[in-house]
């Protein structure tokens, strides 16, 4: 009897190597587009951070090694721009994932307009985040905006006066348009994974008795944990390298009150023009987000093994 002969023995060597590669020639232009988006800048970012790039100085460009962590190791405008970017972000995930979880359970129940409702509520998302800001700095604004006066009636402040003028306060004007622009992102997250729990779990629950706060807990916060764990990565990533709401509405100030470490490294790339130092304060930032991220997915891996 003949033992048929191995089907890849028969084949040529061009044509397994061909075989071979076929995929990765199907993805090479995906590839060759991430690398020169993503990959070529981020290289030369990073080695901004070891050279002197100013632009208002031509004989500038040269290898400085680890000067620029030196200089930023004693600003003390970096690390207040570091603790002010703690509380932006948690202030402002927090908020957006409380509001986010409220109005996903609500919308997840059925009523009439709810489709409206939806649309309502997913509109701040629409709003391009300048123009955002631009309408709550004026919101804040005692001369022609309404919220002062509103506060002053409530009794919430002494007089109607801008609360973007106030060191003391000023931070809370960008983290509540910050809120009100990011809620939606939670909400349609959150939204979609209550409606992928399989109905049949509540009523089994119900059948055996568990009140509301019973089946939120034993069913719904379980079953939501993971896309929580995304949602909240993915929004602080966000927001600590978003900017844009704290430069239109306060510019950093008043007295550095509301300068942030993204808006920080805009001020010096793009307002003194030191490219390397601005790089350097990136880089730092970028190692801050890479670790954090690895441990919510860390701890996102944990709860999927759990469940």
């Amino acid at each position: 009897m003949t033992i048929a002969a191995h089907p890849h023995a028969a084949k040529p060597l061009r044509k397994r190597i061909a075989d071979a590669s076929e995929p990765y020639l199907y993805s090479a232009p995906a590839l060759i587009l991430i690398i020169t988006v993503m990959l070529v800048p981020l290289v030369l970012g990073i080695s901004y951070a070891f050279r002197d790039i100013q632009l208002l100085n031509p004989f500038s460009g040269g290898f400085v090694g680890l000067d620029h962590f030196r200089a930023l190791s004693e600003d003390q405008a970096f690390f207040r721009a570091l603790r002010n970017t703690l509380w932006w972000t948690g202030a402002s995930v927090f908020l957006q994932f409380f509001f986010g979880l409220i109005l996903a359970l609500l919308l997840d129940k059925p009523f009439a307009g709810r489709g409206l409702a939806q649309a309502l509520v997913f509109l701040p998302w629409a709003v391009p985040s300048f123009l955002a800001g631009l309408n709550w700095a004026w919101l804040f604004n005692p001369v022609i905006g309404p919220l002062p006066h509103w506060m002053y009636a409530l009794g919430i402040m002494d007089a109607p006066n801008n609360i973007l003028s106030d060191p003391h306060l000023a931070m809370w004007g960008p983290i509540v348009a910050n809120v009100w622009w990011g809620i939606p992102f939670f909400a349609i997250t959150l939204l979609a994974a209550l409606q992928a729990i399989p109905r049949d779990l509540y009523e089994a629950a119900s059948i055996d008795g568990a009140g509301p706060v019973q089946r939120f807990l034993s069913i719904t916060l379980p079953f939501l944990a993971p896309t929580i764990a995304i949602t909240i990565l993915l929004r602080t990533v966000w927001i600590s390298n978003f900017a844009d709401l704290i430069v239109v509405m306060t510019n950093g100030g008043p007295a550095d009150r509301t300068q942030i470490v993204a808006s920080y490294i805009f001020t010096q790339a793009f307002k003194r023009l030191d490219f390397g130092y601005a790089s350097a304060i990136a880089l730092v930032l970028l190692v801050l987000l890479l670790a954090y991220s690895m441990l919510i997915v860390v701890l996102r891996q944990t709860l999927l093994n759990k469940g």
